[in-house]
């Protein structure tokens, strides 16, 4: 008796959910719907990939390598680590109208920025503008916390002090004349990082914040002194800072570094002779790695992709075989079972 009143106080509510009396739908598949099904499906992807790839297609990019590990190269005598400020040109020719806006980035090869002591190598406090995390920085950053004199290093870390220090100038041949190609560096950062992720130190003016504290090894500046032209553009909201500590996924990658989309350039780079000025800093040859500049436009799709045009097209056309394949099974089985 005891045991009976015990198992009916465990027992569900009678109701049509606890019971799982609730109405169902399950799809019946049939021929006749999983053929035309896929013949659909085949044919929409097929749509998309070719509007992608055709997109993609039209997309113009101009990539120079730039690393100097070629004798021929004109970069070649900044390869030398010992050189500061090396200066280095790039001549090149564009045969018909670079459709703008145009994109300048910086690319790098075999560079690791996805590996994880490198990435935590960052103190997110110091970053946010706590002065506190100045003078005591978090040993995350660790080797580069405090110099040799032990003077707290800010902004501290591997990632900070990576930071790519290259510098380019684009000059375009104009009846033997060097005319300036201006360019525009502000919002290549992503929002977030420059609004929220990051702040500057309260203190005016912010040279101050950082007394009693050195830049990064590798740094020829100081966080408050990145950008002499524009003061909004200075500490650990300097766009060029931000696109760095955006860490990329792969070894190879590109940044964003200018638009040009500003005067006689808005509508695009004319067809002529260019002329390309380094102020080579940055080493990778004794890591194996390789430096370029990219131009490139976008359109609607982002920028030139031709693997994800191919990807669709190869899968649409894969539903549409398999659909052929079905369909002959299907006929040849189905005539088999009226006879």
């Amino acid at each position: 008796m005891v045991k009976q009143e015990k198992s009916s106080s465990n027992r569900p509510d009678n109701t049509a959910f606890t019971q799982q009396r609730l109405p169902a739908w399950q799809p019946m598949l049939s021929a006749g719907i999983v053929i035309p099904g896929f013949v659909i499906i085949g044919l929409a992807f097929i749509g998309i990939g070719a509007a992608l790839f055709i997109t993609s297609q039209s997309i113009q990019v101009l990539e120079i390598d730039y690393s100097g590990a070629e004798r021929t190269s004109s970069c070649f005598q900044c390869t030398d680590p010992n050189l500061t400020n090396c200066l280095c040109t790039v001549n090149f020719t564009i045969d018909t109208l670079f459709k703008g806006p145009v994109f300048f980035y910086y690319g790098l090869s075999n560079y690791f920025q996805n590996h994880r002591r490198y990435g935590v190598s960052k103190d997110d406090n110091q970053l946010y503008g706590d002065l506190t995390y100045f003078k005591s920085p978090s040993d995350k950053c660790a080797p580069y916390v405090y110099d040799s004199q032990n003077i707290p290093i800010v902004p501290c870390g591997s990632l900070a002090n990576s930071k790519f220090s290259d510098t380019f100038k684009l000059y375009q041949l104009v009846n033997g004349t060097n005319i300036e190609v201006p360019w525009d560096g502000k919002g290549i950062a992503w929002w977030t990082d420059y609004s929220i992720k990051y702040r500057n130190p309260s203190v005016t003016p912010l040279k101050n914040a950082f007394n009693g504290t050195t830049k990064p090894p590798l740094w020829s500046d100081a966080a408050y002194n990145l950008d002499p032209t524009d003061s909004n553009n200075n500490g650990f909201i300097n766009q060029d800072f931000l696109v760095w500590m955006r860490r990329a996924a792969l070894p190879n990658f590109r940044k964003l570094y200018r638009r040009i989309n500003q005067g006689n350039y808005a509508q695009g780079l004319p067809a002529g002779n260019y002329t390309l000025y380094i102020s080579y800093n940055y080493h990778v040859l004794s890591f194996g790695g390789r430096k370029k500049v990219v131009f490139s436009n976008v359109s609607w799709m982002g920028g030139k992709n031709e693997f994800l045009g191919l990807a669709y097209l190869v899968t649409g056309s894969l539903c549409v075989l398999m659909s052929i394949v079905m369909l002959i099974v299907y006929a040849k089985f189905k005539f088999n079972d009226e006879e």
